[in-house]
């Protein structure tokens, strides 16, 4: 399908960071680098969460199910900028930002949902640890995580039919190194006021409503945490904690950020270092921030390689 009835319009062009052609090959190998240490951390987690039978607890279902979440929304965004800067070429069709923009939509409405069951998760762990294992059930958990895959699917199938009403009947050089939704509004020369009503709504319910659960959830475990009367008691409680504080902080101040500030109709090349913290940065640093941070990790990950290295 063509947009539009002006024009038969068929592409865009990824102007990424610098049109500079010095500035090309640092900018690959920082992308490609990038890239490289997300596939292998993640995979690794997910590898390292699967093999230990001591890691089969809902809290690293749901971190194995965010590791394969953030792996695809990275893969949807760094390869396709890589090969353009390899073939010096700016060029993405309109399917494929089309393609880009659903799935990078969905995958960050499911990133957005696991988050808040990973912190629903921990807020039943530290203020019901009684009842954690009921509550917390196989098939709980199991259906919060495909709960969260239907709504970020339905989603971006709301919003990207919204995209192929528009007409682009002039500038089609997209300020970003990947095809985001405000971005694409921006070029076209269709009215969009409906377009940007419903962007807010979605933000509103899919990037605030969940950020609350979050806040509620950590606001709960702070004033349990306060209770319990060692000191030693509370430094463990809030050692399981930070690390998916640290991801939520990241995820949600940038995200956020970006999406709201989307009505602007002047570029910023702010907004495009702020979608490369969250679209390319907080899914390299997440199987980071939970290994280094947390001893049942490290102690899978020695146990793992105690196993290879004795087979070989």
């Amino acid at each position: 399908m063509v947009p539009g009835n002006q024009t038969q319009f068929t592409e865009f062009l990824l102007l990424g960071f610098s049109e500079t052609p010095e500035q090309q090959g640092p900018l690959f190998g920082l992308f490609l680098g990038m890239y490289l240490a997300a596939v292998v951390g993640n995979l690794l987690l997910i590898l390292i969460i699967t093999s230990d039978s001591h890691l089969h607890t809902p809290m690293y279902f749901f971190v194995s199910n965010l590791s394969f979440v953030d792996l695809c929304i990275i893969t949807t965004t760094v390869p396709k900028m890589l090969v353009n800067i390899l073939t010096q070429s700016k060029v993405i069709s309109y399917a494929g930002c089309l393609a880009q923009l659903y799935f990078f939509m969905a995958l960050t409405c499911v990133d957005s949902f696991l988050l808040t069951a990973m912190a629903y998760d921990r807020f039943v762990a530290i203020c019901h640890p009684l009842h954690y294992t009921t509550i917390m059930s196989p098939r709980l958990c199991v259906l919060l995580v495909l709960l969260s895959w239907i709504i970020g699917l339905i989603e971006a199938l709301i919003q990207n039919p919204m995209v192929t009403r528009l007409s682009f009947c002039g500038d089609h050089e997209i300020q970003h190194f990947f095809c985001e939704f405000p971005q694409v509004l921006k070029l076209s020369c269709s009215d969009t006021f409906i377009n940007y009503i419903l962007l807010y709504i979605i933000t509103i319910i899919l990037g605030v409503v969940p950020l609350t659960g979050i806040v509620f959830s950590y606001s709960k475990i702070c004033s349990s945490i306060l209770k319990v009367p060692s000191a030693k008691g509370k430094y463990k409680a809030f050692s399981t904690c930070g690390s998916h504080i640290s991801v939520v902080s990241l995820f949600y101040g940038t995200g956020l950020g970006v999406y709201f500030s989307s009505s602007t109709t002047h570029y910023s090349w702010k907004s495009t270092v702020a979608s490369a913290l969250y679209a390319v940065v907080t899914p390299m640093l997440n199987p980071f921030i939970y290994s280094l941070r947390n001893k049942d990790i490290k102690d899978a990950l020695k146990g793992l390689i105690g196993r290879v290295t004795s087979s070989e």
